[in-house]
């Protein structure tokens, strides 16, 4: 084979690898585009839908965000969205209390204390809790959860808001436990071996040394996690109910004990209620949604704010 024939199949070979890139460089780019393309019709749905709300007769933007009563019939009703935020947030505070410290805990246990054959246990366990559908969690919630707080003594009534939060904590579980201890088994281990050598036990160091270490990792799964946990659906529809009331300031206790309507439930029961399209009944559930929209997105911003923030680099 002569040198000219070489160089034609290397030139052959060399833009064919050139044009195949360019083929992968917007194949990429078109998969990035779709997500944002996605994104952004989601949100002008809702906006546009949320503004056809909003100039209804029965709804108004000034009585949507300070009105206490959330009346939807398929008549028209009153729309004031505080009784549905006030339950969500009972319901993701709740969740907290219950989902922060054991993920935690159990993220410690496995970054620090698990042995290996141990962690290939409890990991593959906390993703099949992960993996188990909502509806299911609803359903235990309602079936069981409940009946038995009733039978220790706790005065809930059929649908409330304490079995929803609780059945709602242990779903993100999984979720704050699996990003914390990423976060945590990322710290160097010279960190570790510097805390012993200064004599501190095991349990000084994961929460002298790698807690606050791994904190930005840590609080970002408690971000993502509340932010799943405002947007769930079916465990509240199946155990909280479906009656909007005003949080009682008076006797904050008396809000989980009883039925409550969050904003996601307040959008399945707009969507299934006998409310004709583009009634104020059916496009309300596009304002809780734009409403719920603005509200994950701002958490997922002061998650990315304080990942930045406090980040840990190390060589």
């Amino acid at each position: 084979m002569s040198e000219r024939s070489i160089d034609v199949d290397l030139t052959r070979s060399s833009s064919g690898r050139v044009v195949k890139e360019r083929i992968y460089k917007w194949l990429l780019f078109a998969c990035a585009a779709l997500t944002v393309f996605v994104t952004a019709a989601i949100i002008y749905t809702l906006a546009t839908d949320a503004i056809a709300f909003f100039m209804t007769e029965d709804a108004s933007v000034t009585g949507f965000f300070t009105g206490t009563e959330w009346i939807a019939r398929s008549d028209g009703g009153t729309f004031g969205v505080w009784p549905l935020v006030t339950a969500t947030l009972t319901i993701t505070f709740v969740s907290a209390l219950v989902a922060v410290p054991t993920g935690v805990a159990a993220a410690v246990y496995l970054s620090e204390y698990a042995s290996d054959r141990m962690r290939s246990i409890l990991k593959p366990s906390l993703e099949i809790l992960a993996g188990i559908p909502t509806v299911v969690y609803g359903y235990l919630a309602l079936v069981y959860l409940t009946p038995a707080l009733q039978w220790i003594g706790i005065p809930v009534s059929t649908f409330n808001l304490l079995s929803a939060s609780v059945m709602v904590g242990i779903m993100i579980i999984p979720m704050v436990s699996s990003l914390s201890e990423d976060a945590m088994s990322s710290v160097p281990d010279s960190l570790r071996q510097a805390g012993y050598g200064m004599g501190a036990t095991k349990y000084e160091v994961s929460t002298g040394v790698v807690i606050p270490a791994a904190i930005s990792g840590i609080f970002s799964s408690f971000i993502l996690a509340l932010s799943r946990a405002i947007g769930e659906t079916m465990i509240v529809v199946m155990a909280a109910g479906l009656r909007p009331r005003m949080f009682n300031f008076t006797n904050p206790l008396d809000n989980l004990l009883s039925s409550g309507q969050p904003m996601t439930a307040g959008m399945v029961s707009a969507v299934t209620s006998d409310a004709t399209g583009g009634s104020a009944t059916y496009l309300s559930m596009f304002a809780l949604g734009l409403t719920l929209f603005v509200i994950t997105f701002v958490m997922n911003l002061a998650s990315d704010y304080v990942a930045s923030r406090y980040q840990e680099e190390y060589q």
